[in-house]
């Protein structure tokens, strides 16, 4: 039965969503389906940005160190790197441009920039090594890159034709930002060009075919999204007023995880021009400074994967620092362990654990699990975020498997992404016929249409929100000449969620202890895909076989980890 919970939201929605309301949605035809769309949503990333840039213009939008912009700083900052990515680099509409650098008002203002421009925002993984960043930039044939320093020093003698910009962290943006500033109105004029149906960014994903693809949207599907969370927050801000629990303080958040994941960049940067809410970065994730910028800030609301508000629960200086204004910490990207949800509860009794489910192809949208909801269903990621979400548990051929049965998870939204750049064939196979896209996690719902996830049918582990390809690391250890047949597969940490894990056998008359594989790997691949090394174990006899031939992973991991 639905809760008093669910109930209320179901009747805000459905109030907001009424015609000639905000979030009134209309039909929007697309796989041979009409889906829902919000009719009074801006045409284009460009247009929002100047809507609520002047909606907001006064108040405090970013604070980095001693950085502080308002909104309408912020959208004159990026009016001259718009200028200047036109005139002095030559973008135009649909160039992408990459983004190669840490979280930053400066990553912030050159990523609304390059929209501005009408380029296409090309979010490259921070983390990545240099050949991987360069992989990166060659699938979305970008043209020109925005790196900082330490991205810039990794790119240097990889394979890529891309012009590489420095840009700068910790100074103003005229500083930070010189490499692309420019005069003149590439802004103003761009508003009269971009529409709902052109590029606005790529994101790239890991799964089980190894190297990252890029999933890229049109300006409609990331715009969308942005939508429908703002219609979350409207309906949650809504239910406070209503039992008169609303707060008058402008709302805050930390930023603690990377603006280049999804959760970063839409419900996190992109939804907060919508709700006027203050977004507070940090350069590095560090429990205790969260706890210190948290309070100083007032902030109220956290999102980050699920061992940094574990983190914070636990830290031993947590009774220090006055976290109440906080009524929201989030998570997403991994699953919540789900004595985690009690714990957070306990730690921060203001407020109360939330979860979200969503992927990069989804622009984030997809499933929350809110407050008392949440704690009493801690196993699960909640219903059907409304009024987008299409979500069915679909089998092999698209169709529909009963209420409680396990299959793959699938979700129709006029949000999802496009396609995955120059990649038709991964495309096709992302969705059904009609429209839905095939997440690869399998799961069942519930008799109140909760959503738990319970396996992954991609190869994939995720280590803290981050996703490593078992194949991708594979591919790396098998680029050792030593090395004649390997398996990597996750363990379970109560940190991360999950860490990588590897075993492998070596050709007759080789040697190679874990320690130099380590090493080896370090050298090839980001650091975070490389197993530690009492994670890597060398076997002396050939691997378990399945009857294809395929290495059993499952009986290999049960020998050396279970």
């Amino acid at each position: 039965m639905p809760t008093e919970l669910d109930k209320a939201l179901d009747t805000i929605i459905g109030e907001l969503t009424q015609p000639g309301q905000t979030f009134a949605t209309t039909p929007f035809q697309r796989f041979d389906v009409e889906l829902p769309s919000f009719l009074n949503a801006p045409p284009s990333l460009a247009h929002y940005f100047a809507y609520f840039c002047n909606e907001h213009r006064d108040a405090t939008f970013l604070v980095d160190g001693e950085c502080r912009l308002t909104f309408g700083e912020c959208w004159q900052a990026a009016t001259h790197v718009a200028a200047g990515l036109a005139q002095q680099h030559g973008i135009g509409k649909g160039d992408r441009v990459g983004i190669a650098a840490r979280n930053s008002a400066s990553w912030m203002i050159a990523y609304m920039g390059i929209i501005m421009a009408g380029g296409c925002a090309t979010l490259l993984n921070g983390f990545w090594s240099g050949d991987e960043l360069a992989f990166g930039v060659r699938l979305a044939e970008c043209n020109l890159v925005l790196a900082d320093a330490g991205r810039a020093r990794r790119l240097e003698g990889t394979d890529h034709s891309a012009k590489i910009v420095l840009i700068e962290h910790d100074c103003d943006p005229q500083q930070g930002l010189a490499s692309v500033w420019g005069e003149g109105d590439t802004a103003t004029a761009m508003l009269g060009q971009l529409g709902p149906d052109d590029l606005a960014t790529i994101l790239y994903t890991s799964g089980s075919t190894g190297q990252s693809k890029g999933a890229w949207s049109d300006h409609r599907g990331v715009v969308q999204a942005i939508m429908n969370y703002i219609a979350q927050s409207v309906m949650a801000k809504t239910l406070l007023e209503r039992r008169g629990e609303a707060s008058a303080d402008q709302p805050s958040a930390l930023v603690a995880v990377p603006l280049f994941h999804v959760t970063g960049e839409v419900p996190l940067f992109l939804q907060s021009f919508g709700i006027a809410r203050k977004l507070v970065l940090m350069p590095k994730w560090d429990a205790l400074e969260a706890l210190r910028l948290m309070e100083k800030e007032k902030v109220t609301y956290f999102v980050g994967v699920p061992l940094m508000s574990y983190e914070m629960a636990t830290h031993p200086d947590r009774d220090k620092y006055d976290l109440s204004a906080c009524k929201s910490f989030a998570a997403g990207g991994a699953p919540r362990p789900v004595d985690h949800v009690t714990k957070i509860r306990q730690a921060f009794p203001e407020g109360f654990p939330l979860l979200g489910y969503g992927l990069t192809e989804t622009n984030a949208v997809g499933c929350g699990n809110f407050n008392e909801n949440y704690l009493a269903k801690p196993g699960s990621t909640g219903r059907a975020s409304r009024p987008l979400v299409d979500l069915q548990i679909l089998d092999n051929d698209g169709r529909p498997r009963a209420q409680g049965e396990v299959d793959e998870i699938c979700i129709r939204t006029v949000a999802n992404f496009r396609g995955y750049w120059n990649n038709d064939e991964a495309t096709d196979q992302a969705f059904t016929r009609d429209g839905f896209f095939r997440t690869g996690d399998l799961g069942y719902l519930d008799e109140d249409g909760y959503l738990f996830i319970v396996d992954r049918k991609k190869d994939i582990i995720i280590r803290g929100g981050e996703n490593i390809s078992c194949i991708e690391v594979e591919d790396a250890i098998y680029g050792h000449e030593a090395v004649t047949e390997c398996s990597v597969f996750g363990l379970p940490d109560e940190r991360f969620g999950e860490v990588p894990a590897a075993v492998y056998h070596l050709k007759p008359g080789t040697v190679l202890t874990p320690g130099e594989l380590r090493d080896f790997l370090l050298s090839r691949i980001a650091p975070f895909k490389v197993p530690l090394v009492q994670n890597i174990w060398q076997s002396d006899s050939t691997l378990p076989r399945l009857g294809t031939q395929k290495i059993d992973k499952r009986a290999v991991r049960a020998r050396y980890a279970d």
